[in-house]
């Protein structure tokens, strides 16, 4: 009998437990989906699972906040409500009138759709897929309740993720709202700013964690800096941001909110090491001097307006370099010159370093005439990008044959 009433019990407990787990769907950049699923892991994550642009997981409704606030290189964090074998568009409708969408949204509310498509039974592209679930949404709340919430594509009470991939439909509500890669700090910008979930990917893949200096020395508005920065003092991703979509769900918990972010604020550290940005342009550093502010770093970042082909290291120790040099629209002069003196100015003013760069210029990257330690496949935007490593010992000899493996 008591045997009986243990298993019971473990049963019981068993079911509770997995009533308040489920499975998520962090978004993410292509090539950054080891650095995500690594961030999940250290996070507590279980079930962590890469995809492509996409890394898996599970966790409770806690772990969801601490994961949108925390997270450096998602993009946005999604929760899958339901999964449908499909083969058209009718199979399409039916499929998202079987959601109970009064859970989940009021009548009175607004919502916004995005759609992703990857199946040769759907020749519609992803817009005619969001308007066709948009129409059985409506159409579901106009069958019961013989009113329909409206669409708001700026700020919606709730936004829906339709994912279809080859005969397989996910339905998703977006916990993230406005994508993860908007903190909130960057007000002024230059030319193709680099993309923040980008850049916190960038400096991870470095191996940069605050123990040592950190210099962009082309730091255009400053994004990597403050990135740089954030990741050396453990100060959370998003702490920024004013608002997140799962704020607006029903089941929202502002006190359990509010208990998450003081445990990741009490993590907080104090790195000592120097964080420093150059730019040629005056008014690249007055951006970047003012996105930092917005950031409230600017006691552990400086900025100065020096042109990097002048300049030499002045910091002792070890130092990490990283910076996204121009190329592509940002690069009006000779491309080959460019990066042989970013090369020369790396091998002659800043031994004791370890240099990275990220560039969609790869015949021009050949011209730096340093040879690369590794090379990272990347995307930013639609550019396909190698994000190069140089190891800068005293005395680096330059490598005067062309680097083919690049």
């Amino acid at each position: 009998m008591d045997s009986i009433q243990i298993n019971t019990t473990f049963v019981v407990n068993l079911y509770i437990y997995m009533e308040k787990d489920f499975k998520m769907t962090a978004i993410t950049i292509a090539g950054l989906e080891g650095v995500l699923a690594d961030e999940l892991r250290k996070l507590g994550a279980m079930q962590v699972t890469e995809g492509v642009r996409n890394v898996s997981f599970r966790g409770d409704k806690g772990f969801m906040y601490k994961a949108n606030i925390a997270l450096r290189t998602a993009i946005r964090i999604l929760k899958p409500i339901k999964r449908s074998k499909i083969f058209d568009e009718e199979d399409l409708y039916e499929a998202i009138q079987r959601v109970k969408w009064e859970r989940y949204l009021e009548v009175d509310g607004t919502f916004a759709i995005g759609s992703v498509v990857n199946s040769r039974n759907f020749t519609s592209n992803s817009h005619y897929i969001s308007l066709k679930s948009k129409d059985a949404i409506a159409d579901y709340f106009m069958h019961k309740f013989k009113k329909r919430p409206n669409v708001d594509l700026k700020y919606p009470d709730l936004k829906i993720h339709i994912h279809i991939h080859h005969e397989w439909l996910t339905i998703s509500l977006d916990s993230s709202g406005e994508s993860l890669h908007k903190r909130g700090y960057r007000s002024a910008t230059n030319i193709a700013p680099i993309n923040e979930v980008l850049a916190a990917g960038l400096v991870l893949l470095s191996g940069y964690r605050g123990e040592e200096n950190f210099i962009d020395p082309m730091c255009g508005s400053g994004t990597l800096l403050i990135e740089a920065a954030m990741i050396a003092n453990e100060i959370p991703a998003n702490i920024n941001r004013k608002h997140f979509g799962f704020e607006n769900w029903n089941d929202y918990d502002e006190d359990l909110y509010f208990v998450i972010q003081d445990s990741l604020l009490k993590k907080i550290r104090s790195s000592h090491f120097k964080i420093m940005g150059f730019d040629k342009a005056p008014s690249a550093v007055r951006k970047a001097q003012q996105n930092i502010i917005n950031a409230n770093l600017d006691e552990f970042i400086g900025v100065h307006h020096v042109n990097f082909f002048n300049s030499k290291k002045e910091v002792f120790g070890k130092t990490t370099i990283l910076f996204n040099p121009p190329y592509g629209e940002r690069l009006n002069i000779d491309a080959a010159e460019f990066y042989r003196k970013i090369g020369d100015t790396l091998k002659h003013n800043y031994s004791n370093s370890t240099a990275w760069l990220i560039t969609s210029d790869i015949k021009a990257l050949k011209n730096v005439g340093l040879r690369t330690s590794k090379r990272i496949p990347l995307k930013n935007g639609d550019l396909d990008c190698r994000f190069v490593k140089y190891e800068l010992y005293e005395g680096s000899k330059k490598i005067k044959k062309d680097i083919s493996d690049i």
